[in-house]
């Protein structure tokens, strides 16, 4: 299971029924729990820590020091979750002493290139398309979907459930259960199919359409429109998820 072409320092561990293949870097103070398979030239750095069941494809790196210049060498982390597909050349930067770990939660698709700076924190069931960027310090909520191309600026937050368009760029929160595209990026509805897939009722889901139609189409600034949506609907914790994202959103919302 081990090829003897892989490189594995003597203080990793390394858990059970684990596939290593010929050119792998396994650094030291790094764990690896159980039946992972490492594909060759991927490279485990120092920090890193990988749950089971994870497939790690030819030229990941994970664990690389941040590409941030305040970096001075702290003992930081890189954890990865359990049952995630991490593609070729996928590049996922340990933490720094902002919060000190990169986190990618489990049964995530990180497709090729996909690159995930320090400090950043990655839910679980997401899927992130080819070649996105996403800058230190972002939070992805659970099961969004980030397609080919994206750039996500630094200390952004996504919401659980959306459907993100290749190619965009953005620099303020995506809050759940929404389209965004275009050029620049907006509003572009909410993921009804998404969202009907993940088996939300109907009644749930024109109950998240009718919110934003508050939030983007009544003409009300965002603190109004929040207290309109809090006096006149029901409480669930769809609406509560709503709502807390917009309101503890240190960037803004996008519009």
């Amino acid at each position: 299971m081990i090829s003897p072409l892989a490189y594995i320092h003597p203080e990793a561990k390394i858990g059970e029924n684990v596939e290593i293949a010929p050119f792998v870097f396994i650094d030291k103070n790094v764990v690896i729990g159980d039946n992972n398979k490492i594909m060759a030239h991927a490279n485990i750095l120092y920090g890193s820590r990988i749950g089971n069941g994870n497939t790690i494809f030819p030229g990941a790196v994970i664990g690389a020091v941040p590409q941030d210049l305040k970096f001075r060498g702290e003992e930081t982390t890189a954890e990865i979750g359990d049952n995630n597909l991490i593609r070729e050349n996928v590049t996922i930067n340990r933490g720094t002493a902002a919060k000190g770990r990169t986190i990618v939660g489990s049964n995530n698709l990180l497709m090729e290139g996909v690159h995930v700076a320090h400090d950043a924190l990655i839910g679980s069931g997401c899927i992130i398309g080819n070649s996105t960027k996403m800058a230190g310090e972002i939070i992805i909520d659970d099961n969004a979907i980030v397609s080919a191309n994206v750039l996500m600026h630094q200390f952004c937050r996504v919401g659980g459930y959306v459907m993100i368009q290749g190619g965009c760029r953005f620099s303020k929160d995506i809050p759940p259960y929404i389209i965004a595209g275009r050029e620049p990026i907006a509003f572009s509805g909410i993921n009804i199919i998404g969202l009907r897939r993940r088996g939300f009722a109907n009644e749930v889901i024109e109950n998240i359409h009718n919110a934003y139609r508050i939030i983007y189409q009544s003409g009300l600034n965002t603190t109004d429109a929040l207290k309109k949506i809090e006096d006149e609907f029901e409480k669930s914790p769809e609406i509560d998820y709503i709502i807390s994202f917009i309101r503890n959103s240190e960037r803004g919302i996008i519009k």
